[in-house]
Order: structure tokens, then sequence, then C-alpha cells
């Protein structure tokens, strides 16, 4: 996944804890949010518009901290 960039929101206490919501963006593309449906049991996730999104807050994730069920859900959503 060439370009991919993973976030989390700083404004978030721990985001590493149950309930996260990380950030994705590749290359010029947009942002997408992902978070984690109980119920499904699923990562999902949605296109965020630029004004929805404040840039500042966000800070890179390291790709080892990444749950690996989200790390699936990714490779499915940007494929090369």
């Amino acid at each position: 996944m060439k370009g991919l960039r993973i976030y989390v929101d700083l404004k978030r206490p721990d985001p590493w804890c149950r309930g996260a919501i990380f950030y994705t963006r590749r290359a010029g593309g947009p942002y997408y949010r992902w978070r984690y449906e109980e119920l499904s049991g699923q990562w999902l996730g949605s296109r965020m518009h630029p004004c929805d999104l404040t840039i500042p807050d966000l800070i890179s994730a390291s790709w080892n901290r990444i749950p690996a069920a989200l790390k699936s859900s990714l490779d499915e959503h940007y494929v090369d």
C-alpha cells in the first residue's frame, strides 16, 4: 500500500483503546475515517469531507500499533 498514511486524533485521550478511530489518506487522495463497529465485528471506513476534519489534530500512527483486523480492511479498501 504505497503512499498510505494512518493517523489518530490528538483530541482522543487514548487512541489505542477500544473504540479507537483511525484516519487514512493515500498519496493526494481523500481522507477516510475508520471505526470498529461492534455489532458487525468489522472496521468501517467512511470518506471525510475536508470541512469535517481538523488536520492539525492528527498525528501519524505506527503501523505496529494498528489492529490486525483494521490492516485487513485497509488491504481490501486500498487495492494497488
